[in-house]
């Protein structure tokens, strides 16, 4: 299983200093991966709900505050 992520190369390092997998088992899936520049996630980082409310919220208010300014200058 080559590895997918610079995130999972250094988990797995991780394990092989702690003692949790062989030398061997690294090197293979070291192997496997060559010397390809791996990304550091392998998905897209997903937007976080809270980023979204503020988004929807900041547009409402522009909303909202072009419509009082033109109820103004309509009287």
């Amino acid at each position: 299983m080559p590895f997918k992520s610079q995130a999972q190369r250094r988990k797995f390092a991780e394990l092989l200093v702690k003692g949790e997998i062989s030398p061997e088992t690294f090197e293979e899936w070291n192997r496997e991966t060559g010397s390809a520049k791996l990304p550091e996630r392998v998905a897209k980082k997903k937007k976080t709900a809270s980023r979204q409310k503020r988004k929807r919220k900041a547009a409402s208010a522009r909303k909202s505050k072009a419509r009082r300014t033109s109820s103004r200058t309509r009287r």
